[in-house]
């Protein structure tokens, strides 16, 4: 029987010590460290197969790999046009955001090109069926319920698919691995046992990602770094529209969404988001201002609402919603200095409308005159629409993709555009939008 000895693990990062840590030296995390016995190290199987030489990199061929159409046109553009083959893709996201069901539709759609493995480790081949049959899918998905990644890899070597899903990384184990299910250290073996097949087998897989209690993937740091892709759901999960968001991408750009509609048949891409974030913006009261922001490679216009009040107490309240709290709170020290606005002792509110993330710089102008409408309780126009980054002096400083940003607002009938070409500094642009 081989010998045990207590030790302490970070939840967070996986970091190993000998007693009890109240902040991780590796991670910086307080109160992550959980005790448990440890099992004396056994040696791993090995999954490599013929041993690799090295080899000048003038002999190296060129990879021009064909990327695989998913059948949903705003997806392939989120992975940079299409499913690389070898590639690794964790999907992540909150309860009942969508992920089990996205990938479902997505395999249903790869397997009429050939094989697809579905392994569902928290489902059984029952309960997949049933999720199937109420999206409507009838395919011949092949689907594996399995938690032993040792039998997973070896029934995928036998079958030869082009695409596999793991549904999820933290139910599958391997046997030798010196932890439990679910822990940093499965997470990290299993996920380098995916990567190490997908590229020697040329097999596209796609990892389902739990979140922590904080919301973020769980083993972030040490998944982010073995995978190619890595896509997040975000914002509110109980409306009908699901924010499928890259935070990492190795074949494409990063900051690109996907927009979904969940229906009764699932989730539908939707191929116009500036249309659903400004929906039902015809009378607006003040505070509130259209903002043309770069997300990724394609331009979206989003509403910026601000809300400003008398503080009942000595310190006010800031708070930033789908925003960077640090830039709010130097938007408004702008304001008060360079735009002679009297905000110290006001409550300031500040949301992205729709549930979608903004934290580029070009949002800067769009918030400070949102703040100014609320504060002078004066609404901006209906045919405004605002992009430029505040400096730390009150000037208005050009942004990027400046083209490309009025198109967008031109093409949804937004006339007069607030911008660093027409205004130098903040102040002039608030005298020209409120008067």
């Amino acid at each position: 029987m081989a010998k045990t000895r207590a030790v302490f693990f970070c939840s967070a990062c996986g970091f190993e010590s000998a007693r009890w840590l109240g902040r991780c030296p590796q991670c910086s995390a307080w109160n992550t460290f959980e005790e448990r016995p440890r099992e004396a190290s056994r040696p791993m199987r090995s999954m490599r197969g013929a041993a690799v030489e090295p080899i000048p990199l003038h002999d190296v061929e060129s990879a021009h790999h064909v990327r695989i159409p998913t059948g949903m046109p705003e997806f392939d553009v989120v992975l940079g046009g299409g499913i690389v083959p070898g590639s690794v893709t964790l999907v992540g996201g909150p309860p009942g955001a969508g992920k089990s069901t996205l990938l479902l539709q997505i395999a249903a759609r790869l397997q009429l090109g050939g094989p697809v493995l579905y392994v569902c480790g928290e489902e059984s081949a029952a309960q997949v069926k049933l999720r199937a049959a109420r999206l409507k899918l009838d395919s011949s998905l092949l689907l594996f319920p399995e938690t032993d990644l040792h039998a997973v890899l070896d029934a995928a070597a036998r079958i030869a698919p082009r695409a596999m899903i793991v549904d999820s990384i933290q139910t599958v184990r391997l046997p030798e691995s010196e932890s439990y299910a679910g822990s940093v250290g499965q997470v990290r073996d299993c996920t380098q046992a995916l990567v190490e097949f997908s590229k020697r087998t040329g097999c596209a897989t796609f990892i389902v990602g739990h979140v922590t209690k904080d919301g973020s993937i769980a083993g972030p740091r040490l998944l982010e770094h073995l995978v190619d892709t890595v896509l997040y759901f975000e914002g509110e999960v109980q409306g009908d529209y699901r924010i499928l968001r890259a935070y990492k991408n190795r074949f494409g750009s990063i900051d690109e969404i996907c927009v979904f509609s969940m229906h009764d048949d699932g989730l539908h891409d939707v191929s116009n988001p500036s249309e659903i974030f400004l929906a039902g913006r015809d009378a607006r009261p003040s505070g509130s201002c259209v903002v043309a922001s770069i997300l990724g490679s394609r331009p979206v216009l989003v509403e910026v609402q601000a809300l400003v009040g008398e503080s009942s107490f000595g310190t006010p309240r800031r708070l930033a919603n789908n925003l960077d709290p640090a830039r709010l709170a130097m938007i408004i020290a702008v304001l008060e200095r360079r735009a002679g606005m009297m905000l110290g002792s006001h409550d300031i509110y500040a949301s992205v409308a729709g549930g979608l993330r903004v934290s580029e710089p070009a949002a800067d102008l769009g918030i400070a005159l949102a703040i100014a409408s609320s504060l002078r309780d004066r609404a901006v126009g209906a045919e405004v629409v605002a992009y430029g980054e505040l400096g730390l002096s009150g000037e208005v400083r050009a942004v990027s993709a400046a083209s490309r940003r009025a198109a967008e607002a031109k093409r949804l009938g937004y006339g007069t555009h607030i911008s660093a070409e027409r205004f130098p500094d903040i102040g002039s642009a608030i005298a020209e939008v409120l008067g």
